[in-house]
């Protein structure tokens, strides 16, 4: 249908008060939809509302005794410092509704051919713990949900922040239905990395033409090994960017803007679904990472705009 608005998934909930001066920026999500908003890109969009995922759905990727600890905020002291986030009422929201929103998103793109989540990619969360600003672990959690749900027999997980997807990789490790795929810088967190089943460490520094040169390898090496998946869970995250607070990879706005292209219309032109979740992204101000952020918006609105 031409002209007709995507699906973007949001909940006011998902913002977390951290101490000012925490590297996180926990109130990037309501300010990247007021950049959708002035950049007139949110009329483009028809939004949904998540539902927080039961405790019980969420055993599916993660250990119930850890879904516990969350739920009552019961973390030790070295749980929350490998976390990097303290526990509050907040968190514990924002941390149940995430993981339904990319599922909602993976949903609505297969019925759609794509869908936007204004959060996720929180890839660093494993089976029994959580690590680098992730308490759940959204892609592991919606694409075995998918399959369990029988809505697909074959996902792609596409990780394209600058840190490598370690959690995921774990998680799925054994996971013969679920592809992982991760582009990352070589000397970013985590300091050990697991094993994707497809990983592409970039080294420190690289700009867009090493980083696209990238890409177009990873993207030939998926058409060769025809794994060939129903949907795409594509973590767009932008802390590849040069100004980025803690990536090592120094890609303009205008490179990232190029990589969604070449993502959205690689998979579209393969009748492939895609379903992109924010992923990472860190800056002097949250307007600023937000405004990085949207550049995956503005790609969907131009690769999917008939």
């Amino acid at each position: 249908m031409k002209n007709a608005k995507h699906p973007i998934i949001y909940h006011p909930s998902y913002n977390i008060p951290l101490p000012e001066n925490h590297r996180f920026p926990g109130t990037k999500y309501s300010a990247l939809i007021k950049e959708l908003e002035s950049a007139g890109l949110i009329e483009h969009y028809l939004k949904y509302l998540p539902k927080p995922a039961s405790a019980e759905h969420l055993s599916i990727a993660h250990d119930p005794v850890y879904i516990r600890a969350i739920e009552t905020g019961n973390l030790s002291k070295q749980q929350q410092t490998k976390l990097g986030l303290p526990w509050s009422e907040t968190l514990l929201q924002r941390s149940f509704l995430a993981p339904s929103g990319t599922l909602l998103a993976a949903q609505l793109a297969l019925q759609t051919g794509v869908a936007c989540h204004a959060a996720g990619g929180t890839h660093h969360a494993h089976w029994d713990f959580g690590a680098g600003f992730c308490v759940f672990n959204d892609l592991a959690y919606a694409a075995r949900a998918l399959i369990a749900m029988k809505l697909a027999k074959r996902i792609l997980i596409l990780d394209c922040d600058v840190h490598q997807g370690d959690g995921t990789a774990s998680i799925l490790s054994n996971d013969m239905d679920i592809f992982t795929c991760s582009i990352h810088c070589a000397e970013n967190y985590p300091q050990k990395k697991a094993n994707s089943d497809l990983d592409f460490p970039i080294p420190r520094g690289s700009g867009d033409e090493e980083y696209l040169s990238t890409l177009a390898q990873c993207l030939n090496e998926l058409d060769r090994i025809n794994f060939v998946p129903d949907l795409i869970l594509y973590d767009a995250a932008v802390d590849v960017h040069n100004n980025d607070k803690l990536g090592l990879l120094k890609m303009t706005s205008d490179g990232i803007y190029h990589r969604d292209q070449v993502v959205l219309s690689h998979f579209k032109d393969r009748q492939v679904p895609v379903a992109t979740t924010i992923g990472g992204g860190y800056g002097e101000t949250h307007e600023e990472v937000a405004q990085r952020h949207s550049i995956v918006f503005s790609a969907v609105q131009s690769v999917f705009r008939d």
